[in-house]
């Protein structure tokens, strides 16, 4: 059954290491049918440019990916991607409209980054759960975009505010985000790169992934891999979680259309991993 690792970076991204091809080697080695590229997109106006590739670069990313999808194309599939900032604040929706419309892609992300220099200058007041609880407002909009397929990484606020971080305590607020998130029809993404960060879990904590799974919306898996030995890492663990959450299919995107696999079926897939060292760069996922 296909299995796919719908999240991973490139070096255009200023901290990644390893080219596609490296990538498509690790995956190939553990049982994935596919792995699907997901750099940052390229904004405008120079905005967190250090951590993100130039606009310039674009064509660049694009052969990087075709080159890697050809030299695989008889062993695993190499999918096109982007994985694109929501910076709320800042018009980028004619931006985003058109860098969704510009290229054949198999999968868009949404992303919300709260550590951002752009995002933190505009919403940090010295009140931490006000921070999570708009942090969880802005995923709700960049969901209602209508432009992207899933939702990275929801909840990576927490590791911006670790000592202030308690689930019970904005679960209401988080459930009312879940439920508009749940109409707009968009997935999300469990992250297994949130074991390497500050708080050591997966994202979505356990508490909301049971609150995805109650609201039907969709789950795909994704490493957030910043260098290829990260490439499917943990997704044995993601997968018992989404077992005791209540999911019952794991999804992947190709050419924008969702597909969906039976839990059962893309835990047979994965060939046994070793746990990858925790040596990726932790300042953009």
């Amino acid at each position: 059954m296909p299995m796919y690792d719908s999240h991973m970076h490139t070096p255009l991204c200023k901290h990644a290491v390893g080219t596609p091809d490296e990538y498509a080697a690790v995956g190939h080695e553990r049982g994935l049918t596919g792995i699907i590229f997901t750099c940052h997109n390229p904004l405008p106006d120079g905005l967190s440019s250090n951590v993100r590739m130039d606009p310039e670069q674009f064509p660049e990313y694009l052969e990087m990916v075709e080159h890697a999808r050809q030299n695989w194309a008889d062993k695993i599939h190499v999918g096109l991607g982007l994985e694109c900032d929501y910076v709320p604040g800042i018009d980028l929706n004619d931006w985003l409209e058109k860098q969704a419309a510009a290229e054949p892609y198999d999968y868009l992300l949404v992303s919300v980054h709260p550590h951002l220099n752009e995002y933190r200058q505009r919403f940090w007041q010295d009140d931490p759960v006000a921070f999570q609880k708009l942090y969880f407002d802005h995923l709700v909009e960049s969901a209602q975009l209508g432009l992207h397929d899933a939702l990275a990484h929801p909840d990576l606020v927490k590791n911006l505010v670790r000592d202030d971080w308690d689930v019970p305590r904005i679960l209401d607020h988080v459930r009312g985000c879940l439920d508009k998130i749940a109409d707009t029809g968009i997935a999300m993404e469990i992250n297994t790169s949130g074991w390497n960060k500050t708080v050591q879990e997966q994202n979505p904590n356990a508490t909301i992934l049971r609150e995805i799974a109650i609201r039907k919306i969709p789950i795909v898996l994704g490493s957030d891999s910043h260098e290829p030995g990260r490439v499917s890492d943990r997704f044995t663990d993601a997968l018992d979680l989404a077992q005791d959450a209540g999911v019952e299919h794991i999804s992947y995107f190709i050419q924008r259309q969702r597909h969906d696999v039976l839990l059962a079926d893309a835990r047979a897939t994965l060939a046994p991993t070793i746990p990858a060292s925790s040596n990726q760069p932790d300042q953009l996922s």
